[in-house]
């Protein structure tokens, strides 16, 4: 059984940065890819980035792209979503998700492991 715990969000001016962490429980995070996805209030979950197994690929969602920074730390079982030039429009509860193999991808139905999820509230 696998475990993911999130955390770092908050709330924080436009223009501001957050940095969220997910915690991953068990022996074999390093031999997963992991992703960060995201739900507004009346959206759907959406993509925002991920990383491979290894941490040397990453992608993102255009719509972070140059603003966001995922990494991963395999020795701490650890992945990170660096979050800067905030918009309001990135307002949403963040999910990180286990991937069920070692690439990048923003298809949400591969992701088979989810944490519970932070909330993150960029104020205009």
């Amino acid at each position: 059984q696998v475990q993911l715990v999130e955390s770092g969000g908050g709330l924080v001016q436009a223009g501001g940065s957050l940095r969220l962490s997910c915690a991953a429980s068990g022996r074999t995070f390093s031999s997963y890819a992991m992703g960060w996805f995201r739900q507004a209030p009346g959206k759907e979950r959406e993509f925002v980035a991920a990383i491979s197994a290894s941490g040397v690929t990453t992608a993102y969602a255009d719509s972070v792209k140059g603003r966001f920074a995922i990494s991963r730390v395999n020795a701490k079982n650890t992945m990170y979503l660096q979050m800067n030039s905030l918009k309001p429009e990135d307002t949403a509860v963040y999910y990180c998700a286990r991937r069920d193999g070692v690439t990048t991808t923003p298809t949400i139905h591969t992701y088979d492991y989810w944490g519970q999820g932070t909330q993150v509230t960029v104020s205009s």
